[in-house]
């Protein structure tokens, strides 16, 4: 069991560094990345659709990457809003990863993006532990998954600058308790803005354009109490006795593809430990 998590502090080490690598690398040619992330289904490749139409309608340059394990069906529905899209396909791994993402972007993305969204695989678990570069990440949870979906995957809301509840045109029709939601959301990640939007009506979706166009311009974005301890952990290295990491050995977990992951036994992709949330007095309580 040490050894394993070894291996996945490697790699979560390795991601890190290239995460920085490519925050940089962004930032000096003026763009601005958004890491979008949530469950299969959740509404995410429509709201995305809706906000690139948006931003090229009023002439704002933006690119979109979106992930699937398989299929280009999802670029192909982002390209009808007329920006620049490119679909990296998994072959089977459940997240992206900060080097697989610059490898994409080098020779096509264009030069003047101002904003570049990143549209994760679908999941809740291990995209939750990879830093991508981006300036800004989203949460999506949509009112068709409930509204302990906070609670069941801390980790991905806990490390959210924003979280967004989508497809709130039938949130009538399914009995979503939007103060619910709210409230779980405050448990893991205090502070944290929650906007409601509609891809279908089109609520919230310039007021979510803004946010992120502000957020290029330099404005502040949220800081998770959760950030620092998991920051922590993925810096953090046992020492052997001989001086040497454990990281050194995570060629073991090199997998046919040249990637490297840590895989349980069963050769499933993985899950990542998740650092626990910091319990706030009070939070669950709130109005």
């Amino acid at each position: 069991m040490c050894r394993v998590v070894d291996l996945r502090q490697a790699v979560l080490a390795k991601n890190d560094a290239s995460a920085v690598e490519l925050r940089e690398h962004l930032a000096a040619r003026g763009t601005t990345e958004v890491n979008l992330l949530s469950s299969p289904g959740s509404g995410k490749t429509a709201l995305l659709e809706v906000l690139l139409a948006r931003a090229v309608a009023g002439g704002t340059a933006v690119a979109a990457v979106t992930a699937d394990l398989a299929t280009e069906n999802d670029a192909r529905r982002l390209a009808r809003a007329g920006a620049p899209v490119k679909q990296v396909l998994t072959d089977g791994l459940c997240h992206l990863e900060a080097g697989m993402l610059r490898a994409r972007l080098d020779g096509w993305l264009p030069r003047d993006t101002r904003v570049l969204f990143v549209e994760n695989v679908g999941n809740l678990v291990c995209p939750a532990s990879y830093d991508l570069g981006e300036s800004l990440r989203i949460v999506l949870g949509s009112v068709t998954e409930g509204e302990d979906k906070p609670l069941k995957y801390p980790t991905a809301f806990g490390l959210a600058h924003l979280v967004v509840i989508t497809k709130t045109d039938i949130a009538e029709a399914v009995e979503f308790d939007a103060a619910a939601f709210h409230r779980n959301v405050r448990q893991v990640n205090p502070g944290v803005p929650v906007l409601e939007t509609s891809a279908r009506t089109g609520a919230g979706v310039d007021e979510l354009l803004a946010l992120i166009l502000g957020v290029a311009d330099g404005a502040p974005v949220h800081r998770p109490v959760l950030a620092h301890q998991h920051e922590r952990y993925l810096h953090h290295h046992h020492g052997d006795e001989d001086g040497h990491t454990h990281g050194e050995h995570a060629d073991h977990g090199e997998h046919e593809d040249g990637h490297t992951h840590a895989a349980h036994g069963d050769g499933h992709p993985h899950e990542h430990p998740a650092a626990a949330p910091v319990p706030v007095p009070g939070a669950a309580d709130a109005p």
